[in-house]
Parts: C-alpha cells; structure tokens; sequence
C-alpha cells in the first residue's frame, strides 16, 4: 500500500466506562495505581505490551470485554470511584499566581511516553507533577520527538544497540493544539527557509504542557525530522532543536493567547527564549537596554550541568548563520550580539548557551548545595570581581515526585502508620512519624518487593536472551539467577564514564572474596550510553566482560533498556542503591531518593543530593569530602572504601537477625533513611522552593519594573549603560593602611559621570580557613574630584587574613545581587593625599 494518511477511532465506551477516556487522556493515572488498574484490567497482556499506555488499552480493547467490564458492577464501580477522585483531585487545586512558564528539551513523565533521556527529563516530569499537586499555575513547553529516544539492545557481549521506534501521538495521551478548528502553526526563521510548528497538548493533571512538532507538509522532509529524536546528533540539528524549543515556544504561547510572568530555563537549551522576547521588546519600542533587563527580571536558569564540557556551546560562524540579522532586530551590533553568549575557550571563542541563559535573567541556580557551589566557581568569570561564593547563582535541591516512585504496598504502609493529612503534605517532615512503622510489618513488605523485583529481573533477563539467540538452556537459566532472601544491591543510571560503574571491580580478587564470603550478595545494574557516546559504550561493555570472566552472571545481573519502568521496580525492590560517582561530578541525582522512599539504604559517594542528606544513620558513604591529585588516586581510596564499607559494615548489618528473624539494626536505619530522605527530598519540597525563592520573586519585581509605564525599568536601564560607558575611567586606591588590630582602612574614589549613591567601596576580607567577609567603608571627606571613604576592621578570632578593597556600582533601587554589574578592586597603595577634607 502506498499510504495517504493515518486515521485512529476510538472505541466507543459504555456508558457506566465512559469515564476512562478522561481518565487515559491526563498523566494523573501515572501516580495513581487505581487508576492503572482499571486499564490493566481490560487486558493485561496488552498493558504490558503498550508499557502501560492507556489510551493504546482503550484503542486495542474487544468490544465484547469491553461490555462485559460494563455488567461487572465492581469494576464500574472502581471506575466511577476512580473518575470521582480524579475530578476532586482538579476542582480542588485553584491557580496559584505568578503565571510560570517551563521550557524543558526533555520531559520523562512515564516509560510509554519515551521522549527524555535520563535524570534532567524525568526531574522535569517530577517537577510538572509536583506544581499540579500544589496549585501552581504553570505552563510546560516542549517538544515532541516522534522517533522519541532510543530503545537500548544489549548483545552477550555487552554491546548496545540503539532502535529507534515511531510515537504515534494519537495513541499516546496526545491532544493536537487547535486555532480556529485547524491545528496551530507558527514559524521560526531558519536559513533560507521557514521552518512551521504545530504543537500537542498534555495533561498533567491540572497542567498543561505543549510539545511541538515539525512535522508538517508545509516543511521539507528534513525539516519535518526536526523533532524525530532527542538529542539527535549534530550541531546544526542540536541548534535548529534549541531554536524550535526557545524561539518557538515563545511563538508558540503568544498564539495561545498564554502570558507568562515568569520563565524558567530548565538547563541552557531553552536560552533562545530571552532573545525572543527580547526581539518582542525592542519591536514595540523599547531600547536593547530596556528590553534586556525587562526580559531578565521575569526569568529563571536552571543549570544540571557541574562539568564545562557538558554546557551546549555552538562557533560563531554557526551562529551567524542561523541568527543572522538578529542583532539589527534587536537594535544592536553584532559583537554585542555575540557577547550575550561568549565564553573563551583554548581554541577560540564560543557561543555558550548558559552564559545566554544567564546573560538574560536574573536569578540563577544549580540542583544541589555542592553543584551551587560547583557552578558559581564555574560562571564566576561572568562577574569579573566578585568572590567565587558572591556569584549570584543559588540553589535548589532536587527532588522526586513521591506517589509516581511510591511502591502501592509501601504507600499503604505509610498511610496506615503516618497521619491522615500526610499524603498532602509530603514535604512536611512532621507527617513521616517512621517510629509509627511496625518492625515487623515492614520487614514482610522489604521482603515481598525484592521477590517481586526478582522475578521482574528473571522476566527481563530471560526476554533478553530469547531476542539475542541464546541456547534455550541458558533462557530456561534465567529463570534461576539471584536469590529473594539475599541481600540485592542496585546501581542503574546513565553510563558517563564519570559514574564510574566499573569501580567496583578495581581489585577483582577482593571483590570476589566479598561475593563468594560466608554472608552472600547480589546486584543488579543498568543503563544506557548516549549513541555517541564511546567511552561510555565501553563501560557497558567492560562491565559485562569483568562479570563473564569473574564466573559472577548469576549473581550480578546487566539488565537492557533502563527506562522509567525498570527504574521504578530497581528503587522500590533492591535493598541497597549504589552510587559512585567522581565528585564532585554528580549535579544532583534523584535515583537514591526514590530508593529511599521505598525503604533501600543509599550507599554512595558523598556528591549531589547524598552530600547534603548523609548523617551516618540513614545509609553509608563512600570515600569522604575532599580532593586529590589525581583521578587514579581518588578511584582507588573510592574503591578501597567501597569494599571495606560493604564487607565490615553493610552485609554484617543485613544479615544480623534477632530471635525473631528481622535485622532491627537495619531497619532502625531504613526508617531513619524514611524519615530524613522522603519529606526532604519531595519534589513537593522542591517546587514550593521554586515557587517561594524564585517565582513570586522575580513576578514582583518584574511588575514592579513594568509599572508605572516603565519608569523604573528605563532609570535602571538607562543607569547601567551610563555606568558602562565610564567605568574604564573609574579609579581607587587605598592609603597605607594601619595594620591594627583594629585594620583601620582609608580609600580613594574618583568616578566621572557615575552617581555616588550608586557606588559602595568595600573592604573584603577571607580569612585562612576560607570564611569571607565584606565591611562597608563609610564616605569621609572628598579630595578635589577624589572621594574618602574609610573604616575599621576587627578579627573576631584570632588567625590570619588576607584583605582587598574594591568599589562597586549597584543601584539602590535593586536589592539583588544579581544586580552588582560593575567591581573594581584598588590595585595600589600610596601615601594620603594632600589638602584632604573631611
């Protein structure tokens, strides 16, 4: 058949099941197993088979069982409960201002919805999830990949394979986004061409989330495989993606008639934002000045990336020709244009699309307390003058969305031992009273969801012998590997080489004296390698190499295609979640928080989110909090602790039972685990962050700025580009000063053309041991056109110190620090003045 098109008929529901159509079409059925259940029901095979995909149930459903669930007054009467609860669930949460648009390259909301790739899609997806749970009123913006990501193949040999399969969204809880009963299109200039997006609407509970597509007939056929694949290979690809995601997201909102008061970049590939709405400013008359700083007081960077090399950056010349005339539209030259993304590299200059990012708002932040502190040393060269901890990049901790990773056995647990308003207030460590949790009772559960996650692993392992051509004795084996009643350890995440998965087996002798020891182990791994990633390629490859030749595949397994429906059954069935990181190379992390939830111990280099929730008492960790010379030597003190931790204090801890038979050393620390991982650690927590810290912040300024027809915004900006044109000319220095104690310090300022009540001269001092502070000196008298300002500085212990005295523009009608554009530092000490006043 030579195609025409594609046509998709649902089935026509009985009455009594006509709510599992509103049901299938909003992700809310994703973290409710009820509502899975009703879908699961009508044919398990088939639910399996469509990785749980309900609207894929319901178009493959028999009629015949169709109307036989009809007459079954049980089942109709879970749907009817069901659909009560979900339409409760909606009418109960109001819109919680500001507006907040979220741009994200990837979304991982559910395993039959393969368009993300790893921990920033699925955060993205949590973070969605979490701001339907609390009312917030959000917007998501995306894209729609129609190839989505790869579906990872595993030979015996540990090869990967990459397949690709076609997402057709109307089988998918997809509705296509209408203007005027036809679906949307806008444009986005390309080279030479217009590129057209139409778009898609997803319900995630009470928000919506648009995800575009190029694949039009207006587009040429390559155009149209724009959005075929996340992460496609390329830097043409990768910035014609980054333009349809920013660029025409904004279009795309604009035509929705959706105004956002605040826009959040969840990592640099939605930074094309800022120049459109830039574009948008400066075509409705505002000068480039203006309109930046209007277009950075509603916006939010959020960066996941703690390494140089992983933060998009495309040449010059690529951007030129793609944003080619953007710098008239945005009333500028090209070199300004440029600048907005500059980042210097050894071989030349580059365009980064985080320093765009932060370039174009004006608040900032990394996903953990170590990757902030990472990141501001990162960026620091985009405030040249500021201390490395005075970069005005925060941060916010990820966090999970507890009921999607919540086992239903484990969620029951709670509900019976923790309060009744628990489940509302997740992020509320009052509600976890994890002394409530009987012994006992959580030792059955632990116990049945490893089983459980066995089984799953013998399902698993067995399909992938079958599909690789292995002898029928060895698939038949599959159904024999690991133990339910042995300790089981899980360690699945992205194979970067920095993970380091094969750490473990640095001493393979000691490592199998571990294995074969009187008290046994088991693990289980996964992960996939970017399909252009051959180190990390190699990993998987070293791994299942290093487990055939040690004799070990009973017992350490190497699961294919790690996606959001393994991860779930690894974190809620294995006992220990391993992670071991190069520190401090892990951003943040989220898989050991899900662990945790469902009772598993982490066990984990102290980097990202483990560096801030390890107390010794809930989990172990690997290596300590420090530096050294080399990598070789850091792998090695790693993998030294990592086999000293597991054999003297992990397995002994396992397998210590009582007269009734459960390990209460354990589980006292399973339920410390609970307790300070699972409030803490809520992406409940994490977006009523968000919105607290950031969004209701940055609404209020922007509104504040805007009003009053922009009074305050063209004062702001029209002292910033006064303050630019003469702080060359700025001068200071400092008279010998008198060492003291008390340090008593006199500074000398000439500045033409700046406003005095727009400068502040600090003395800034850091003492031995790292701790910073800054005093304001005092105006004291004025020199001609040199103006004194002076101060004392006391030692509150004793110790050594080194000090600087610098001056900086800030304008006082700005509170952030963000704000601080201009510092220079006295270079020079000389003798006072003649003729002071003062």
């Amino acid at each position: 058949m030579s195609p025409l098109g594609r046509l998709t008929v649902m089935p026509s529901l009985p009455e009594p099941l006509r709510g599992l159509r509103e049901l299938a079409y909003n992700l809310w059925w994703s973290w409710n197993p009820e509502a899975q259940q009703l879908f699961e029901t009508i044919n398990p095979s088939h639910w399996k088979r469509f990785r749980a995909n309900p609207v894929r149930a319901l178009l493959e459903a028999d009629p015949a069982r169709l109307a036989a669930l009809a007459e079954n007054a049980a089942y109709v009467g879970a749907v009817q409960a069901t659909v009560a609860r979900f339409q409760q669930y909606c009418s109960s949460r109001s819109k919680r201002p500001p507006r907040v648009a979220y741009f994200s390259m990837e979304y991982g909301f559910h395993e039959s919805l393969p368009i993300y790739s790893g921990g920033l899609g699925i955060l993205a997806g949590d973070h969605i999830k979490s701001a339907s749970d609390l009312g917030l009123d959000l917007i998501g913006v995306g894209l729609f990949y129609h190839e989505g990501y790869f579906r990872q193949e595993l030979t015996p040999e540990g090869q990967q394979r990459e397949v690709y399969e076609e997402l057709r969204a109307e089988e998918l809880p997809l509705q296509p986004v209408l203007k005027d009963g036809k679906p949307i299109k806008v444009g986005v200039e390309f080279p030479e061409r217009m590129v057209y997006i139409t778009a898609y609407r997803l319900e995630v509970g009470t928000i919506p989330v648009y995800l575009m597509s190029t694949r039009l007939p207006e587009n040429r056929p390559e155009d149209q495989a724009l959005t075929a694949r996340l992460y496609a290979p390329g830097q043409e690809m990768r910035i014609e993606q980054e333009m349809i995601l920013g660029i025409g997201g904004v279009r795309l909102l604009r035509a929705l008639g959706i105004e956002p008061e605040v826009w959040h970049m969840n990592e640099g590939h939605a930074a094309f934002l800022g120049l459109e709405r830039i574009r948008e400013k400066v075509a409705a008359g505002y000068s480039f000045a203006e309109a930046l700083e209007a277009t950075a007081a509603g916006a939010l960077f959020t960066t996941h990336t703690p390494v140089p090399a992983g933060h998009d950056t495309f040449p010059f010349e690529l951007v030129e020709r793609y944003l080619g005339g953007w710098w008239e539209k945005l009333g500028i030259s090209k070199e300004a244009f440029l600048a907005l993304g500059r980042e210097e590299k050894s071989y030349g200059p580059v365009y980064s699309m985080s320093n765009l990012a932060l370039h174009t708002s004006r608040a900032a932040g990394g996903v953990s307390a170590l990757h902030g502190q990472v990141s501001r040393a990162m960026f620091q060269h985009l405030w040249k003058g500021l201390e490395p901890e005075e970069v005005p990049i925060g941060h916010i901790t990820n966090g999970v969305h507890t009921l999607t990773f919540l086992h239903p056995e484990m969620h029951a647990l709670y509900a019976r031992a923790f309060p009744k308003t628990w489940a509302a207030r997740l992020h509320d460590p009052a509600e976890w009273t994890v002394e409530r949790l009987e012994e006992d009772e959580l030792w059955r559960v632990r116990n049945r969801l490893r089983a459980r996650l066995i089984e799953e692993v013998r399902e698993r392992l067995a399909e992938q012998r079958r599909r690789n051509g292995e002898l029928p004795a060895r698939v038949r084996a599959a159904a024999k590997v690991l133990d339910p009643s042995v300790l089981t350890i899980g360690f699945a995440r992205r194979f970067a080489t920095y993970k380091r998965a094969i750490l473990m087996f640095a001493d393979p002798e000691r490592l199998v004296s571990i294995m074969n020891g009187p008290l046994p182990v088991q693990f289980v791994f996964a992960g996939k390698a970017h399909p252009k990633d051959e180190p990390g390629k190699e990993f998987i490859k070293k791994l299942a190499e290093k487990i055939r030749s040690l004799g070990l595949e009973d017992r350490m397994i190497l699961l294919e295609n790690y996606d959001i429906g393994l991860a779930r059954a690894l974190v809620q069935g294995v006992d220990v979640w391993l992670n071991t990181p190069r520190r401090p190379m892990e951003a943040s992390g989220t898989s050991g928080m899900k662990a945790a939830l469902n009772g598993a111990l982490n066990f984990s280099v102290l980097d990202g989110w483990w560096a801030e929730a390890f107390n010794t008492t809930n989990g172990w960790a690997i290596g300590d909090e420090r530096s050294y010379e080399s990598e070789e030597a850091q792998d090695h003190a790693d993998a030294q602790s990592f086999y000293d931790t597991l054999q003297y204090e992990v397995i002994p801890l396992f397998y210590a039972r009582g007269a009734v038979g459960t390990p209460s050393g354990w589980l006292a620390m399973v339920r410390d685990s609970i307790r300070t991982c699972g409030p803490i650690y809520s992406a409940q927590r994490m977006v009523s962050e968000y919105h607290q810290k950031f969004y209701t912040p940055l609404a209020q300024r922007s509104a504040r700025l805007m009003g009053e027809e922009g009074r305050l915004l063209k004062a702001i900006a029209s002292w910033k580009t006064q303050v630019q044109q003469h702080w060359e000319g700025v001068r200071i220095w400092v008279e010998n000063p008198n060492p003291g104690p008390p340090l008593k310090v006199r500074a000398w300022v000439q500045a033409h053309g700046i406003p005095l009540e727009t400068l502040r001269v600090e003395l800034v001092v850091r003492r031995h041991s790292g701790e910073l502070e800054v005093v304001l000196l005092q105006p004291s008298g004025q020199n001609g056109e040199a103006w004194l300002y002076s101060g004392s500085y006391q030692p509150a212990r004793p110790g050594s110190y080194t000090y600087g005295v610098r001056v900086v523009a800030a304008h006082p009608e700005l509170s952030s620090p963000r704000e601080v554009a201009f510092v220079k530092w006295a270079g020079t000490v000389v003798e006072e003045p003649a003729g002071t006043t003062g």
